[in-house]
């Protein structure tokens, strides 16, 4: 198999998204992510399919030289979850939006993450509706003012990790769109997960919601802000590494290294294998003034997926089916002969 590049996964289109828009970063995390995805897995470029919704990521199938399907609003899942099932050999990238996702497309995505089917699911939040000119969005913060909440939003805002571990997600991650590297290795170890991954990427939309994610993404603000979780390090942040994460059993805590007799050895140390969904769960919940937003994969667990389970229980009924053909279907049952 030829050694692929991220040059192999662009295609000729213009992108066509606003200039400083969040998604032309996360294209190209995913365009430098898949030739590692081929290595690891041994993969044909012509396994891959990206799948959309209706949105301004929604473009991004266009973008990439791979299979795609642009579908309608709200149903990317599934389109994914037919193809999957239908040929378990494509290895499937949804790409949706906060809106597109989480609003009309809300049901279709928890019963996807319930019956973890191996597709890969990366959503885009910049919690606006860009597409359609400004309106607030499901993950649209409390109080926002948009076109369609013109003296504020008076409804508390999904948290898409809270969703996908309510709904017994097996695989869930948060990250920046500004965050390339990172980006690459999520979307690396998402792809190496067998089930349904769900990648949250924090994007910024210049054009109706500029900044919503700044106190995550400023230089000045984000060591005190962000927390990047990774396997095996212990759970420590802070411009000089002087804070750390404590669980109590009950609650998570922010301490300060050095003080109140905390020490390094207390910090609690980041497992994303673990089965302790509490614990992720209070991960995927933080938010600030008080906590860092947490970045990284969270969990990463294995379970049983839909589409092996649809695969082998039709090869058991095939095996135990006296009908192997459309004429023995014709000839089964109740048959007579009219002369």
């Amino acid at each position: 198999m030829a050694i692929l590049s991220a040059k192999d996964f662009k295609s000729n289109q213009e992108v066509r998204w606003c200039p400083g828009c969040g998604d032309h970063a996360v294209l190209a995390a995913l365009q430098r992510a898949l030739p590692k995805v081929s290595q690891a897995l041994n993969y044909e470029k012509e396994r891959y399919v990206v799948v959309s919704g209706i949105g301004c990521s929604s473009r991004l199938p266009y973008y990439m030289d791979t299979y795609g399907f642009h579908s309608i609003h709200g149903r990317a899942t599934v389109i994914s979850t037919g193809i999957k099932v239908a040929n378990p050999w494509l290895t499937v990238w949804q790409v949706c939006g906060d809106g597109d996702a989480l609003a009309i497309g809300g049901n279709h995505f928890i019963h996807a993450i319930r019956r973890n089917i191996d597709i890969n699911i990366l959503l885009f939040n910049n919690q606006i509706y860009g597409l359609t000119k400004g309106q607030y969005s499901p993950t649209s913060k409390f109080g926002a003012i948009t076109k369609t909440s013109p003296y504020g939003t008076v409804e508390h805002p999904f948290n898409p990790g809270s969703l996908v571990l309510g709904a017994k997600g097996t695989f869930f991650a948060r990250s920046l769109d500004i965050e390339l590297a990172l980006n690459e290795e999520i979307m690396t170890a998402a792809a190496l997960h067998d089930g349904t991954s769900v990648v949250e990427l924090l994007t910024n939309c210049v054009i109706f919601n500029d900044g919503a994610h700044k106190e995550l993404s400023s230089p000045e603000l984000k060591a005190d802000h962000t927390i990047i979780l990774k396997d095996g390090q212990r759970m420590i942040f802070g411009k000089d590494k002087e804070k750390g994460l404590v669980y109590d059993g009950k609650k998570l805590r922010v301490v300060h290294i050095g003080e109140g007799g905390f020490t390094e050895e207390d910090i609690l140390v980041h497992d994303s294998h673990s089965d302790n969904i509490g614990l992720q769960t209070a991960l995927a919940d933080m938010k600030g003034p008080d906590y860092p937003v947490a970045l990284g994969v969270i969990r990463d667990v294995k379970d049983i997926t839909y589409d092996d389970g649809v695969r082998d229980q039709v090869k058991e009924v095939m095996t135990k089916s006296s009908i192997h053909c459309v004429d023995d279907l014709l000839k089964s049952g109740s048959v007579w002969e009219v002369e």
